[in-house]
């Protein structure tokens, strides 16, 4: 099964069942060292990647007594130059999300200094790596890694024996970061961090990756060479690391991409339709066009054997993927109540403005529902504009009310603010509003009336910080509430978990538990369908519905998501893969789609939006079907 893995890969359901995983493995260390009478020595990594190990280790200090004082940590890096108590330094971060929860000595805990002097800074890197061998050397390291598949803050050429220094951060780093700091010109051009060398020799060491995001680097850094441009390969050389996946960052890997190439499977429905399409494409040959000898010579001799050859195997899976496409995305009875759900206030029309209008020409009810106000992804220069507005038109028509004006205090705070600093909750309040008129003004432009448009403003999202609070039953219940006062028939979600900063995977959890609730009143439970676009979109094999657009229709489309004026030309949180505006993206890639159907034979379009239903991951099964 895994002969094309280097490094022992573990794949688990989801992030939090990983995460509890390596968790209950560093409590097990503490416990066993505690009996012998030593220190556990960790070493730490901070970001999305390991928030829920640190939730876990917490919540093992309060319920089940685990005890940290005998623990000593090193964390990997930090910025340089940073304060500590900034909102993007990892010294406020592993306190605020582990530190000041626990207990832990403070004498036992160790992090990069980003206000050391520049010329000390040496000094202080090679008294950190004495540190660390002082404490006995690291027995167990924490890590996650980064797009261009840096552990730590080693950059691409870091070399294998490379220690504690400081070091300049790569371009992809910066604008992977570029969503803490509200901007790239914000992030700090350097920072100090372990080398690989430092990290290589802990006794025991644990990577996660978390994310559809991070599968392309898994595979470079499980599958390939060893390489000095991907540092999470030389884990290879290891005799005890491991890696730790939920199913998106797996799903790069052979058994799970191309699982045919390992051996045997057992071959389903699905199975057999991911592996007719990869091979139409790999040969570059319609369905129908595909030969035994296609088959046969790229490793599917197996799947012939089962399917009774290639002719009828070529028909079924042709006929499966005609299925997918509709002009009917809300079926053939109506008329329906529909939900779109949309984490920020424009990717409902970014990701299926095309089918929203669809919807609304075929007499559906659709209603737009916005989960979180997206104040996060406007910029200041935005503020300032409408708030010199309301001060003109004040002036105008006499409406001054003297010095204490919201609109006063709104300047005063943005002339003083330092980058990255938490806005007041009157700038919060501003940019929430901007983005809501954006939004009605979108969906009143596919035809979604005004007063089916509801904001939510979930509150896992208004911690003025890009990173989030935790889901509660209190976002839950909100999206609950909206489901029974309007009891759709059809919910659409995003789907798209690239999300820079993890708000589209937060909002389809509050939505997926509170389908659960809703569902537990004896209520039949709405179809859900989930869609991409902002970042990526489905792959075919994935597809279950396609909703052709027509070159009008890709036009309105880009005129709704033009309606999002504060997104336009440039957004604050664009994502570190794509530079182009959402709405180039947007048609690229239904335009890709569209593409791609027709190279497999399928009638051509000029666009497709394309829908899956939930739940569509695999992975665990096919993991156990290889085990077998």
């Amino acid at each position: 099964m895994n002969s094309f893995e280097k490094i022992p890969v573990f794949v688990y359901d989801d992030d939090k069942a990983a995460s509890r995983a390596v968790a209950r493995r560093i409590a097990q260390l503490i416990r066993e060292k505690s009996v012998a009478g030593k220190h556990a020595v960790l070493g730490l990594a901070t970001g999305h990647t390991p928030v829920n190990v640190y939730k876990e280790l917490i919540r093992l200090h309060r319920e089940e007594s685990l005890d940290f004082t005998k623990v000593i940590t090193f964390n990997l890096d930090e910025y340089w130059p940073i304060l500590p108590d900034a909102i993007q330094s990892y010294y406020r971060w592993m306190h605020e999300n582990l530190f000041n929860h626990i207990n832990i000595p403070k004498a036992n805990v160790h992090i990069p200094d980003g206000t050391v002097p520049g010329d000390q800074v040496s000094a202080f890197c090679r008294a950190y790596e004495q540190a660390i061998k002082d404490a006995g050397g690291i027995d167990l390291q924490v890590l996650g890694v980064g797009r261009s598949g840096h552990i730590g803050f080693n950059e691409p050429g870091s070399g294998r024996d490379s220690i504690t220094r400081q070091i300049h951060l790569d371009n992809v780093t910066r604008k992977d970061a570029a969503s803490d700091f509200f901007g790239e010109e914000n992030v700090p051009l350097e920072a100090i961090t372990m080398g690989v060398g430092t990290i290589l020799a802990a006794k025991e060491i644990c990577l996660m990756a978390f994310g559809e995001h991070k599968a392309p680097v898994i595979k470079r850094a499980v599958e390939g060479d060893i390489s000095l441009t991907v540092a999470a390969s030389f884990l290879q050389q290891h005799a005890n690391a491991r890696i730790s996946l939920d199913e998106a960052a797996a799903a790069a890997l052979t058994r799970f991409d191309t699982p045919w190439l390992l051996g045997s499977c057992q071959w389903d429905d699905k199975l057999k339709r991911k592996a007719v399409l990869w091979l139409s494409q790999k040969v570059n040959k319609p369905i129908l066009m595909l030969t035994g000898e296609d088959y046969a010579e790229n490793g599917l001799y197996e799947l012939l054997q089962v399917s009774g050859g290639y002719y009828q195997l070529n028909i079924d899976i042709f006929k499966s993927m005609m299925k997918t496409v509709t002009g009917k995305p809300g079926g053939h009875t109506g008329p329906k109540k529909i939900v779109i759900f949309s984490p920020h206030p424009d990717d409902d029309v970014i990701s299926m403005g095309g089918t929203i209008a669809r919807l609304v020409e075929q007499g559906h009810q659709v209603h737009a529902v916005y989960m979180v106000s997206g104040c996060l992804s406007i910029f200041d220069h935005e503020v300032a504009r409408y708030t010199e507005f309301v001060r003109e038109f004040n002036e105008i028509f006499g409406l001054i009310h003297g010095c204490d004006t919201v609109e006063t205090q709104v300047e005063k705070f943005l002339q003083t603010k330092p980058p990255g600093t938490v806005d007041t909750p009157e700038v919060q309040r501003i940019k929430g509003l901007i983005r809501r008129t954006e939004a009605v003004d979108a969906a009143k432009f596919c035809g979604v009336p005004e007063n089916q448009c509801h904001f939510l403003e979930l509150p896992f999202y208004n911690t003025g910080k890009v990173q989030k609070m935790s889901i509660t039953q209190e976002d839950i219940g909100i999206v609950l509430d909206l489901l029974r006062r309007i009891g759709p028939d059809i919910v659409f979600a995003a789907g798209d978990m690239s999300d820079p900063h993890g708000t589209h995977r937060m909002c389809l959890d509050a939505i997926l538990k509170a389908f659960e609730q809703y569902g537990a009143t004896g209520v039949e439970k709405p179809g859900l369908w989930l869609y991409r676009g902002a970042w990526q979109e489905w792959p075919p094999e994935q597809i279950e519905m396609a909703v052709p657009m027509a070159p009008g229709e890709v036009k309105q489309k880009r005129f709704a998501i033009f309606r999002h004026q504060s997104q336009k030309d440039r957004a604050m949180f664009p994502g570190p893969y794509d530079s182009r505006e959402f709405w180039q993206r947007a048609e690229e890639r239904n335009a890709g789609t569209a593409k791609i159907y027709d190279k497999l034979g399928l009638p051509q379009y000029f666009a497709l939006e394309a829908f899956v239903r939930y739940p569509i991951t695999r992975a665990a099964q096919l993991a156990a079907q290889l085990e077998r």
